[in-house]
């Protein structure tokens, strides 16, 4: 079965995770929320107790390094939500979260890799991405990685898993071409 007739497909975590303000800090958590599959756009996100800030102070928070908001405005970027759709912002900051082990955003690394928007379609990349986040504990990656497991030679998944150790061993840094 080729990649491309895989079903169902791997996905993207469509919503943003909120983000608990306070005077001196950005309470940080790893998203533990079940696998949004293509095909299922229109899930309902969690209940969320407190609304994700808006954009100006998302923006600012992301540009001082809080990997939850720059988790976040990369789902505003991938699925248009409060911003024009722009993949190669998207895949700058969940790359930037990402860095930082934020489970979600390499979660949706691995998808955008696995349908090549923002970056050139790369299926060892997003496995490779697919298998940080299920490290991570985030639901459906590893069914993800499952998925595209079916799509590649033996070697190709002993080379994913290997992209994903040197990854791991650099505390997430320099993972991307």
């Amino acid at each position: 079965m080729r990649a491309d007739e895989a079903s169902p497909r791997p996905g993207r975590i469509a919503w943003c995770t909120p983000v608990a303000l306070t005077t001196l800090s950005l309470a940080i958590g790893l998203l533990s929320s079940p696998m949004v599959l293509a095909q299922d756009a229109a899930a309902t996100p969690p209940a969320a107790q407190e609304p994700v800030p808006d954009l100006d102070t998302l923006l600012a928070l992301a540009k001082q390094g809080h990997p939850v908001a720059q988790f976040n405005l990369g789902v505003k970027y991938d699925f248009g939500q409060g911003v024009e759709k722009d993949p190669a912002q998207a895949i700058r900051w969940y790359r930037l979260a990402a860095a930082q082990g934020h489970g979600g955003a390499q979660f949706n690394l691995g998808g955008m890799y696995f349908e090549g928007l923002g970056v050139k379609r790369d299926l060892l990349r997003a496995t490779m991405w697919f298998t940080l986040s299920a490290e991570a504990g985030v639901g459906g990656a590893a069914k993800n990685r499952a998925i595209l497991a079916r799509a590649l030679s033996p070697e190709q998944q002993a080379q994913a898993r290997t992209m994903a150790l040197e990854c791991r061993q650099r505390a997430f840094k320099d993972c991307e071409p």
